[in-house]
C-alpha cells in the first residue's frame, strides 16, 4: 500500500499536547509595576497622590497656586513673632499690615488726637484680605481636592472643615462676612468653596474688601471708645513685647520639631 493510499480519506495524524505541558507566554507588566500577593498593581504618576490636591496631570497654574499657598504659610509663620515688636514700636505699621490689635491701638490713638486712622482703615483692610483670592484660586482650581488634603486624616479638622463647608455652600458670598466674625473658624475652605461654587473673582474681592473695611472700622472705633485704657495696655505691652516675640518664635521651633519627628516616626512605621 502506498503513502497516497495510507492517509486518502482520513484526517491528517495531529498530536494532543497534555495541558499540563503547555506553556503560556509571559504576560508583559506595565513599566515599574509591583506583584503584590500575586496580584499587578501598576505604579502610579508621581502626581496621582492623595496627599496632593490635584486629580490630573499638573500645569503651570497648579505650580503656581501651590506656591502661592506655600508662601502663605511660609509669610504667615515669619510674621507671627514680629506682629508683638511692630505693635509695640508703631501701631499704625501693624493696623496697616491688616492685624486687629493694630486697628485697636490705632483707634485709641485717634482718641489722643492722632489723624492717621483712615489711612490705616483703608490701607489695613485691603492687606487684611490680601491673601484671600489664593484659597479661591485653589477651590476653582481643584475643588474639594484642596480640602481633603487641608482635612489630612484628623477627623476633627475634617469635621471642622466640613461646618465651613456648609457655611460657605448656604450662605455663599454673606459667608464671606462671617469669616470676620472672631471666632474659630477656617477661612480658607469657605473661600475654597466659593471658587469651587463658581463665584466671579471680581464679586469675590468686592464683598471681601467691604467686609473687611466694615471688620476694621469696628476694631478701631473700639479702640478709640476704650483709648486711655488701651493705649495703658500697650504701655505695659511695649516693655515685654521682646519676650512676646522670641516666646512665640520658641513656640514655632517647638511645633516644628514635634511635627518632623511624628513625621519621621510615622514613615517609619509604614516603611516597616
Amino acid at each position: 500500500m502506498s503513502d497516497e493510499q495510507l492517509f486518502e480519506g482520513d484526517e491528517p495524524p495531529h498530536l494532543e499536547i497534555p495541558l499540563a505541558d503547555k506553556v503560556e507566554a509571559p504576560v508583559a507588566l506595565p513599566e515599574d509595576a509591583e506583584v503584590v500577593e500575586g496580584e499587578v498593581i501598576e505604579a502610579r504618576e508621581w502626581w496621582d497622590d492623595p496627599g496632593l490636591p490635584w486629580r490630573q496631570k499638573p500645569t503651570k497654574k497648579d505650580f503656581t497656586c501651590i506656591g502661592m499657598i506655600s508662601f502663605v504659610a511660609i509669610y504667615s509663620l515669619v510674621m507671627l513673632p514680629l506682629q508683638p515688636v511692630i505693635l509695640g514700636l508703631a501701631p499704625q505699621i501693624s493696623g496697616a499690615l491688616g492685624y486687629r490689635l493694630g486697628m485697636v491701638g490705632t483707634g485709641a490713638l485717634a482718641s489722643q488726637g492722632d489723624t492717621w486712622w483712615p489711612l490705616v482703615l483703608i490701607i489695613g483692610s485691603a492687606m487684611g484680605m490680601k491673601f484671600d483670592w489664593v484659597y479661591w484660586w485653589a477651590g476653582k482650581l481643584w475643588g474639594r481636592g484642596i480640602i481633603e488634603v487641608w482635612s489630612g486624616k484628623s477627623e476633627r479638622a475634617r469635621r471642622r472643615n466640613e461646618r465651613a463647608e456648609k457655611i460657605a455652600r448656604k450662605y455663599e458670598t454673606v459667608a464671606i462676612f462671617i469669616s470676620y466674625l472672631p471666632i474659630p473658624i477656617p477661612v480658607g475652605v469657605i473661600y475654597a468653596v466659593l471658587g469651587e461654587a463658581g463665584t466671579t473673582l471680581k464679586k469675590f474681592l468686592i464683598v471681601d474688601y467691604l467686609s473687611s473695611v466694615v471688620f476694621s472700622g469696628i476694631y478701631i472705633y473700639l479702640g478709640f471708645c476704650f483709648g486711655e485704657t488701651v493705649i495703658g495696655i500697650l504701655e505695659v505691652y511695649i516693655q515685654y513685647m521682646w519676650y512676646i516675640s522670641i516666646g512665640l518664635l520658641v513656640v514655632i521651633i517647638a511645633i516644628a520639631v514635634i511635627n518632623a519627628r511624628k513625621n519621621a516616626k510615622a514613615q517609619s512605621s509604614d516603611a516597616q
